[in-house]
Formats: C-alpha cells, sequence, structure tokens
C-alpha cells in the first residue's frame, strides 16, 4: 500500500472518531439537560391571578374579573370572574381587597387555592368611576350620616320614606365628593338629611332623604286572661321590649300593683287608660254616727258626730258634732274614728 493510501484511510478513521464522540458528547448532555428539567420546581397552576395596585369602576357590585386579570383554564377562569367581591355601598367610598380574602373566596366558590397563583400588588384599593349616583346611593349615604351624626340617642332604626331620584353627571366627573347635613323637621318621628354633591369643589347638585325614626321602648303584654279589678302583677303580665314609632313617655314604669279597669285577654299590650290605682273602700258614710277623737300625750277628749258625706281612710270630710251641732272638718282614721284638723 502505497503512502497516499495510508494518508487517506488515516483521514477517514480519524472523522469516523470525530462523528462518534460528536455524538456521545450530545447524548450526555440531552440527558443531563433531561434529568435537570426532572429535578427543578414544576410550576403547575390553572390559573393565574395579577392584582393591580389601584381599580376604578363603574359598576357598585364587585366581582373577581372586575379588579385582576385571569389567565389560564377559560371554563375555571369564567367562573373565578364571577365570584362576588362586596360592593360599594356610599358613594366616594374605596374599598380595599387583599389577597387572604380573594384566596377565601376562590376557596368558598369551590377553586383550590393550591391550583391558583396570586401576581402583583399584597392589595386592591377599589373606586368607583361615578356617572351616575342612584337614589339608593343617596340613602346610604343619609343613613350613614345618621348613624354618626344625629345624637338621637333614643332612635334605634330609621326607614327611608322614598328615595330621591338619580343624579347623572354631566361631563367628566372630577373629583366627586358628598356633604351631608342635617335639615330642620316640624315632625317627631322623622328625620330629614340633605346632601350635596360636589365635583371639583363646586356644588351640582342637592337630594333630601326623609326618613321615619324608630325608637326603642318597653310595653306591659298580659300573660294570661286577666279580669276586671285583678291586680297586675310579674305572675300576669310580661315587659316587652319594641320598635315604635315614638319614644318611650318619660318616667314609664312597669303597672305592676294597679288594677286592671276590664278584662284583658292574654298576649294583650296593656295601655295606661287599661289599669289604674287600687281604690281604698269607703269606710265612712254619709249619716252615719262616728266617734270623733282628740288625743295628746296625757290626756284624750271623745265626743259623736254625724258624718255628712262618704269618706275612705286618709280622706278628709265634713262631720257634725252630736253635742254642740258645730260642723267640722276632720280626717278619717283608719278605723272609721275621725280626728279633727286644726
Amino acid at each position: 500500500m502505497s503512502q497516499r493510501d495510508n494518508t487517506s484511510t488515516y483521514e477517514y478513521v480519524k472523522r469516523r472518531l470525530l462523528a462518534a464522540c460528536l455524538v456521545t458528547t450530545c447524548t450526555l448532555l440531552c440527558q443531563a439537560s433531561a434529568e435537570n428539567r426532572a429535578d427543578s420546581p414544576k410550576e403547575d397552576f390553572d390559573l393565574k391571578i395579577y392584582l393591580p395596585r389601584e381599580v376604578t369602576v363603574r359598576d357598585s357590585s364587585l366581582s373577581l374579573a372586575q379588579v385582576t386579570i385571569i389567565r389560564g383554564d377559560a371554563s375555571l377562569g369564567a367562573k373565578a370572574g364571577k365570584i362576588e367581591l362586596g360592593r360599594i355601598s356610599v358613594p366616594g367610598q374605596k374599598v380595599v381587597i387583599e389577597r387572604s380574602t380573594l384566596l377565601s373566596r376562590l376557596a368558598c366558590n369551590g377553586i383550590p387555592v393550591s391550583r391558583v397563583k396570586l401576581t402583583g400588588a399584597e392589595k386592591i384599593a377599589v373606586k368607583q368611576l361615578y356617572k351616575t349616583v342612584s337614589g339608593d346611593q343617596f340613602v346610604s349615604l343619609a343613613s350613614s350620616f345618621l348613624t354618626s351624626n344625629t345624637g338621637r340617642d333614643s332612635a334605634r332604626q330609621w326607614d327611608p320614606i322614598h328615595a330621591p331620584k338619580d343624579f347623572v353627571v354631566s361631563g367628566p366627573a372630577k373629583d366627586i365628593k358628598f356633604s351631608a347635613r342635617l335639615a330642620p323637621s316640624n315632625v317627631k318621628n322623622q328625620a330629614k338629611v340633605e346632601i350635596d354633591l360636589l365635583s371639583g369643589g363646586k356644588k351640582i347638585a342637592v337630594r333630601e332623604v326623609t326618613f321615619t325614626l324608630r325608637y326603642r321602648s318597653r310595653q306591659a303584654v298580659s300573660k294570661i286572661d286577666i279580669a276586671a279589678g285583678q291586680i297586675l302583677s310579674q305572675e300576669n303580665v310580661k315587659i316587652e321590649e319594641r320598635l315604635s314609632d315614638r319614644p318611650e313617655p318619660a318616667g314609664w314604669k312597669p303597672p305592676f300593683g294597679l288594677v286592671a279597669k276590664r278584662p284583658l285577654p292574654a298576649n294583650m299590650a296593656i295601655r295606661p287608660q287599661m289599669a289604674g290605682p287600687v281604690r281604698a273602700p269607703i269606710i265612712v258614710r254619709r249619716n252615719q254616727t262616728v266617734l270623733i277623737r282628740i288625743e295628746s300625750p296625757g290626756f284624750l277628749i271623745t265626743a259623736a258626730g254625724t258624718a255628712l258625706q262618704d269618706g275612705k281612710a286618709g280622706e278628709h270630710v265634713r262631720v257634725r258634732n252630736v253635742d254642740s251641732r258645730r260642723v267640722i272638718i276632720a280626717k278619717i282614721n283608719a278605723d272609721a274614728s275621725v280626728e279633727p284638723v286644726l
């Protein structure tokens, strides 16, 4: 074999060895890469939800889709997007939604939090873009104002008589604010609240909301049937609390010890005119002979007299002295004797 042939054979073998080394190296690199991918943690989330720091919405009712950006499984994302997150009840209110709240609402709606990844801000500040302020929103604002500013200690509830008209903000709504104040009212069980709507520091509308006030008061109720003339007591009367259109009368107290003026069926509210004080019996009758007594330490004077009118113990009646025929004013004692009033 010639030297040329030897050289060709050497080059051929060299190329084959180089190709085999390249194949082996690539195989080892691919195996290492696969092993590295198997060892590295794999992010396997069905949903990825991004939380912006601030969101402005148009509706007062809030949902997950309104305040976040949802990516991932389409059907699961549609279900998550419908989850309710509360509502903005008072104009100008800012609602803050934290991550823990979102995870809780997801879990309550059957979406495992292990399949969800939250990104972005730690909490979302939500406010409403007002173009129309509804009558219900004016009522909510007025009710909140009454809760903290009325000073009507006995009023425990207020019911709006009617909602005012909606107000549509024309043009761009800039810096919408609301100012409420208590308006004069001539009706004792009503309260009026006037609300100014301000835009850019200027008053653009006024709405008035009238409420009927409800007061917490006590009332006596018959436990059982009570006959006329029967004394009211804890055995036959109970005291209940209720909401009334009028405040509880000053000095109100349970009617225990009073006498029923009329039959009172069970579970009847006992009004003041239905009961009265126990009447003492008449113990001295007109034309009845009575003993006139004048008693002091060391002496006792008695005389016969004739009562000129009926009387009860403790009352004053006119009495004629039988001997002197003189008419005097005397107080009736418990034993039916009388004592002159000097």
